[in-house]
């Protein structure tokens, strides 16, 4: 039975992210991409008009799904505020620590090389980071209205510095192998959310 379209493309998504998250963007071909999917080489054009569209679609694929999961983290039932970003930035520690401490998070792989390649991609990663932040930002406000956490500055601006703290954190994680930035980053988390 041949496979539907949507699932053939989500299928050459989800090999573009494995392959990627460990090589770049640059370092990757199409036709490995698409040998991995087990897609015939001339339907890339099919779903893609370009390697750029193709990329976009990736990290726009890569921040519904990451989206979709934090949303599960910061929405369990049971917790205050505080355990539930707490139980978020565990999960970022784990991902983080696989593969030798080379992780999975695009926006930590490709940031910096995409930002600088292309428009479009650059515009998928800052509306997937915003995304992220703006999570962050209302997790940590439920946390000041139900007390779990408390704050010298503004729920935004410790949103923001908090995820520029982990992404930074988890490239140094991956130039070191080691998992200890994330450990500091852990300790100093806590401290600017007083917890």
């Amino acid at each position: 039975m041949p496979a539907v379209q949507g699932d053939t493309r989500r299928n050459i998504l989800d090999a573009a992210q494995q392959i990627m998250s460990r090589k770049g963007f640059s370092a990757v071909g199409i036709n490995e991409v698409l040998s991995a999917a087990g897609v015939p080489k001339g339907s890339f054009y099919h779903f893609f008009g370009s390697k750029d569209a193709f990329g976009e679609a990736m990290m726009r694929a890569y921040f519904t799904d990451y989206l979709a999961d934090m949303d599960r983290v910061l929405a369990e039932p049971g917790l205050t505020a505080a355990e539930r970003l707490m139980n978020y930035w565990r999960n970022w520690r784990e991902t983080q620590a696989l593969d030798e401490c080379q992780g999975k998070c695009l926006a930590v792989k490709l940031g910096a090389e995409v930002a600088d390649l292309s428009e479009t991609m650059r515009l998928a990663l800052k509306e997937g980071t915003t995304g992220i932040i703006d999570r962050l930002e209302r997790t940590i406000t439920a946390g000041l209205e139900d007390g779990s956490i408390a704050l010298d500055g503004t729920p935004r601006d410790t949103a923001q510095a908090l995820y520029d703290m982990w992404l930074g954190a988890s490239v140094m994680v991956k130039i070191h192998r080691d998992i200890s930035p994330l450990d500091t980053t852990t300790t100093v988390t806590r401290q600017l959310l007083h917890l």
